[in-house]
């Protein structure tokens, strides 16, 4: 009574968005489970946790890897439609799944950065204890945590894109806080005035006394690259403030230039792209909780001993 793996859900989830309209994937998931011949049994079983049904655990994941090949779009939380790509895959009459989607660089981009481990966290559950499996049981669940972050961090810089500047530059104190900077918002660190900042978007205690100063910068961009002349002006700005130390922070990434230029200059300036922002977020856990916690247990040698 087992089902197929998610990869099974991708043409049956294209089919029933062909038509353009931009829906839930609540509204639809019938007609998939439809497509896919699923029986009511089946559509009972649920995964370990007891929270969701395999079928709809499973189309979400189709969903997700049809997102990062560029198939589908969200044009906001929890709704998606097809695009020109996705409906071209169609048209070709081939089976849709990882291989097919490997042409696409943007997928090929997200399992890399997965460590091409995506397919581990989707499999049936039993291959996580499948003995012909190349990876240990606790390889695979790392595999699926890094997967799963990986899809967490598109969602967080998705959140703070969607947010507005002036919360963007209370993030930004806020992640300092997280890291351990100054000791509490209230003592330590403050987002200055939105249309007065003169380049400063945020001033933070490096320690609890208060003994110097880090100040911050925070660029909200989408597809812009940070350039060594924001860089420059960064500095400027430090420099009337007469700070030694800064961190300049963006929701995109830095030019080659900017880059090289901190590397020359006097002062300490620390640049994080929204890849780092990310990384930061989820290990300093801003802006995230905690789903689910698993246990890993081990024999405990110690007590077997006899005397």
């Amino acid at each position: 009574m087992s089902l197929s793996d998610y990869q099974s859900f991708m043409t049956p989830l294209l089919q029933c968005l062909a038509n353009g309209k931009t829906v839930k994937l609540k509204d639809i998931e019938a007609s998939v489970y439809q497509n896919l011949g699923l029986s009511v049994e089946q559509l009972k079983l649920r995964i370990p946790n007891g929270k969701q049904t395999y079928a709809y655990h499973r189309l979400q994941w189709a969903k997700t890897y049809l997102v990062k090949a560029g198939l589908i779009e969200q044009p906001k939380r929890a709704f998606c439609t097809i695009t020109s790509k996705g409906l071209s895959a169609l048209a070709t009459g081939e089976q849709i799944n990882n291989q097919y989607l490997s042409q696409y660089p943007e997928f090929l981009d997200f399992k890399t950065r997965t460590k091409d481990t995506s397919d581990s966290l989707d499999e049936n559950t039993t291959s996580l204890v499948n003995s012909n499996s190349h990876k240990t049981p606790e390889e695979l669940i790392e595999a699926a945590v890094d997967t799963l972050n990986t899809n967490l961090s598109d969602e967080i810089l998705q959140a703070v894109l969607s947010a507005s500047p002036a919360f963007f530059e209370n993030l930004v104190v806020d992640l300092m806080l997280a890291m351990g900077y100054g000791g509490s918002r209230k003592d330590a660190g403050q987002a200055t005035q939105y249309t007065q900042d003169g380049g400063i978007d945020g001033v933070i205690k490096e320690d609890k006394l208060g003994l110097e100063m880090i100040y911050l910068q925070a660029k909200r961009y989408t597809n812009k690259t940070v350039g060594r002349a924001d860089i420059q002006a960064f500095a400027g700005a430090l420099d009337m403030h007469r700070a030694k130390k800064g961190v300049f922070i963006t929701t995109s990434g830095f030019s080659k230039d900017a880059l090289e230029y901190v590397g020359l200059i006097e002062k300490r300036i620390v640049l994080v792209d929204g890849k780092q922002l990310t990384e930061l977020m989820l290990t300093h856990n801003l802006g995230v909780s905690t789903k689910q916690v698993f246990e890993v247990k081990a024999l405990d040698s110690d007590y077997f001993l006899e005397d």
